[in-house]
């Protein structure tokens, strides 16, 4: 061939590849793995993600467990992930076991940010986007107690949690609510270790109304005078009250929860929840989505907050019955807010 012509062809390549455009965000890829699909916390996580992508330009797959802790649909989720060539993985861990998955995906170069439940093992996960749910706990713990007053000393006290497994997001929440209403909590790792009299005991609800009927029922007949009751999450304290209304105790028992969803923050203003510590599900989606756009642009990975070992999204407590000494917002502000 011509050496002039040879010349010339290397030239144009060169400033072909010079010129040519990087490769476009619409070739990014990014997974959001939930619990499941019913729950509307993780509604409104979907909704955050799907947002945050379109305007990114990422194309999103969704996936979902079918209750709390089914873990399998989610470990099938992830392997399609890698497969499918996504720089990045959101995810709500229903429990530990999709840990080897998830070590997996990151080794074949995708980012791993766990939203709302940590995962168990730090090498399975990049991040963690979160409310500080033991903060959630401390607040609803620190409410009831000031609400009590004097009567807190003798309370009678029922916990709804998820279930036994010691899921981290479960775990924080009821030890933070027991420390803050004043109760030692030996273990903060696992729920149950405390020793004082006035819990009456722990129930799995499986983060659900039925599962709040029957564990209220079940705790109301080894003690008829629990007068405040603990729950994991709102669904579970509907259900806890629809308990106290059958057995004709809805009066003069607080209930306190998490999440601050809008229905949830609802059942406030009616009187069904006394106070509830209000989360950002929303947020911790659409940072997320933020966060896999930066990984693929550059390999930016994302930072704690100040002083701990996650991305804080925030929580509010909510509540019209605002007790002395523990910051609150009302309902009206909290509706404005719900899952934003």
């Amino acid at each position: 061939m011509n050496k002039t012509l040879v010349t010339s062809l290397l030239g144009a390549i060169a400033m072909g590849a010079l010129f040519a455009a990087p490769a476009s965000a619409a070739d990014v890829g990014a997974c959001l793995i939930t619990k499941n699909n019913t729950n509307p916390f993780f509604v409104k996580m979907k909704e955050g993600a799907t947002k945050a992508a379109t305007d990114a330009g990422i194309k999103l797959s969704a996936y979902a467990g079918v209750k709390d802790g089914d873990a399998a649909p989610q470990i099938t989720a992830i392997e399609n992930c890698i497969a499918s060539g996504a720089k990045g993985i959101l995810i709500t861990a229903s429990n530990d076991s999709v840990i080897p998955s998830l070590k997996k995906a990151r080794a074949a170069g995708l980012l791993v940010i766990a939203l709302d439940t940590p995962i168990g093992d730090k090498d399975a996960a990049d991040m963690t986007f979160a409310t500080d749910n033991y903060q959630a706990g401390i607040l609803i713990g620190q409410w009831a107690k000031a609400t009590l007053g004097d009567k807190a000393k003798d309370a009678h006290i029922g916990m709804l949690d998820i279930n036994k497994d010691n899921i981290s997001v479960d775990v924080a929440r009821d030890t933070g609510f027991l420390a803050g209403f004043g109760i030692d909590v030996p273990n903060k790792k696992v729920m149950g270790s405390e020793k004082d009299a006035r819990v009456i005991g722990h129930q799995s609800s499986d983060a659900n109304p039925e599962g709040g009927v029957k564990s209220v029922e079940n705790l109301l007949a080894k003690d008829p005078n629990m007068n405040v009751v603990y729950t994991i999450n709102e669904p579970a304290a509907e259900g806890a009250f629809q308990a106290l209304k059958k057995a004709g105790k809805e009066k003069g028992v607080l209930i306190v929860s998490v999440d601050g969803g809008c229905p949830g923050v609802k059942s406030v203003a009616s009187g069904v929840i006394g106070a509830t510590s209000q989360q950002y599900p929303l947020l911790m989606a659409s940072k997320g989505i933020e966060a896999i756009a930066a990984f693929a642009k550059d390999g930016t990975k994302p930072k704690a907050s100040d002083g701990l070992d996650f991305f804080n999204t925030g929580v509010n407590l909510i509540t019209d019955h605002p007790a002395a000494g523990v910051p609150s917002i009302d309902t009206k502000e909290g509706t404005a807010k719900c899952w934003g």
